[in-house]
Formats: C-alpha cells, structure tokens, sequence
C-alpha cells in the first residue's frame, strides 16, 4: 500500500466517500489509492456515527474511505454506514460504492469472474433496482410482482466522467492492469489478490480473456443472500417483466441511493449459483477498485465542486 502521508488541513477537502461492505473490499480501495493519508487534525467525529475511516488521494480528488462493521451486511447496514459518514462529513459530494458482486447470466452479454459491472442509468431506472421491494397482488388467478419504488441515478459528476471513460475505452484499453499492479507489487497482496486462473471458473474456457471486461447496466439489489440458481432465475424472470434486466447482484447499493449519491462499481465473484465460494471475492475487490480508481480519473473537480453536498441531497429529498 502507499506509505501515509501528512493530512490535509482541512476535513472539508475530502469530497469524495468511498464505502466497502466487506475487509478485504476496503484493503483493495486502500491499495489503489496514490496516497494514504494520517486524519485531518481538524476531523471531529460525529457521536451518532460509528465508521471509522481511511484517508488519501487519487489524482486530483481526496477520498475518505468507510466500510461496514464486520459480520454486517445488506441494504440496512450500508445505509447506517452512509448516515455516519453524512454526519460526520456531510461535505462529501459524491460517492462511490465498489466491491464484489455476482454476475447474472443473459442472452446477449457475457459476463464472467473477475469482470466488472458498473450501474449506469437506463430511462426506466437509476441504475440500481432493488428487487425486495414490490408488491404482491393477482392477474388473470395469479400471483405476480410489481416493483414498487425508484432508486436515484449517480450524481452528474460521475455520470459525465462514466461517459468520457467509456468514450476513451471505445479508442484506448482500460487502465485496470496497470492499476492492478499495486497488489503484485504488495508481496502480502500478491497471492490472495491476483488472478485465481481460469480452471477455477466453471464458465470461462482455458482461452478466455485473463483481463476483466467492463459491462453497464442495472445493478439488481436486496437483503437476501442467493445461492441458488433456480432462485436466482426466478428473480431474474419476474424482473424481465417489469422490463429491467440486471447484469449483477449485491446486497448494499438500494440502502444507499436516495440518500448517499454515488455509483455502484462491481467486481463479479461468482454467479449467484451453487458453485458459490470465496476463490475470486479478493480479485474481484481488487478489479473493482481498480475501476473506481481509473473512473475518478476522469472527473472534474470543477463539476464536483457545484455538486451539491451529500447533507444538502438529503434534505432536498425530504
């Protein structure tokens, strides 16, 4: 990782939050940062917030990093997570959700361990749906599904970056690799956080891509672990009704959306199957930070500083 350095003066220069759910997701937002940075001098933790938090830079923009306690997940313990950091920093303007994620299968795409899926809205939805939340009722002597509530879209700094970088990928490779060299750099990293091999996925074939591919879309969200394919199927149908058709599924973007403006950023560690396990979570973490990393690159402070605050979001939405 980088060695830490002095602080800013000033907590209020930290306008990007980076939250992770899980320890090895914040240990991959951490390494790919171009500085660590000691807490601000100035920085008073808020009493009603639990997190606690790293500090550092990447390029131009100062992140302040914040996970889920450990053994927590799922929508509600983002969204306290998110509240801590808004008391606490409630200059922050935009934000950045990055971990691991399953992939989903469809007809028309190909998504595979260790790529990475990126919310990106859709005329129909912000980019994230949360597919707990519907109400039940019958048509023609069945019951169906009928989503109920609508997730915000990331800020306008991020969706204007999102489109010069995928601009920039139509002309140029993604960054990843290279940014990925930070963990082989990391003698400790190197092992648990490259790349697990293509005999470990049970869809890639030994000459599949060994570099992550980027896929935008819906990113489908809700509380309940899925490990079953048959399961996860049956969510992906009743969801293709309501016309919206995820790439990914996680547990912690819909606690987060209304009331923490950011952008979903998803490393594929498995697919939501029985073939469930842990051999890609790390590469995965780190394929998503990787991502966020080359994604900051390309947005404007100058849009970032007329990006309302995270607090002003908030009461606006109230």
């Amino acid at each position: 990782m980088p060695p830490k350095r002095k602080a800013l003066p000033h907590a209020s220069q930290y306008t990007v939050g980076w939250i992770a759910a899980l320890p090895h997701e914040r240990a991959a937002a951490s390494t790919v940062l171009d500085e660590r940075h000691d807490k601000p001098q100035d920085f008073k933790k808020n009493p009603s917030d639990p997190n606690s938090y790293d500090w550092g830079r990447i390029g131009e923009h100062h992140v302040v990093i914040a996970s889920l306690p450990t053994g927590e997940y799922g929508t509600v313990s983002a969204a306290d997570t998110a509240s801590g950091m808004r008391a606490s920093l409630p200059h922050i303007r935009i934000g950045l959700l990055v971990g691991i994620g399953a992939g989903l299968p469809g007809e028309k795409r190909e998504i595979l361990l260790g790529d990475v899926v990126v919310s990106n809205p859709d005329g129909t939805n912000g980019g994230v749906v949360q597919y707990d939340l519907y109400k039940a009722k019958v048509e023609a002597g069945a019951s169906v599904r009928e989503r109920k509530g609508f997730l915000n879209s990331p800020p306008r700094a991020l969706r204007i970056a999102l489109g010069a970088l995928r601009a920039e990928h139509e002309m140029e490779d993604s960054q990843i690799p290279e940014f990925l060299q930070a963990f082989e750099q990391n003698a400790k990293m190197k092992v648990p956080y490259g790349y697990p091999g293509s005999d470990k996925d049970p869809l890639r074939q030994p000459e599949s891509r060994d570099t992550p591919e980027i896929h935008y879309g819906t990113i489908a969200s809700g509380n309940v672990l899925i490990k079953d394919a048959e399961q996860r199927d049956s969510i992906i149908e009743w969801l293709g009704r309501e016309n919206v058709h995820p790439l990914c599924y996680e547990m912690e973007a819909a606690g987060l959306m209304n009331s923490f403006p950011c952008v979903v950023i998803r490393g594929i560690c498995d697919y939501a199957n029985e073939h469930k396990n842990d051999d890609w979570q790390r590469y995965a973490a780190a394929t998503a930070a990787a991502f966020a990393k080359e994604l900051l690159q390309y947005v404007d402070t100058e849009e970032v500083e007329i990006t309302p605050k995270i607090a002003e979001v908030l009461e606006n939405s109230q």
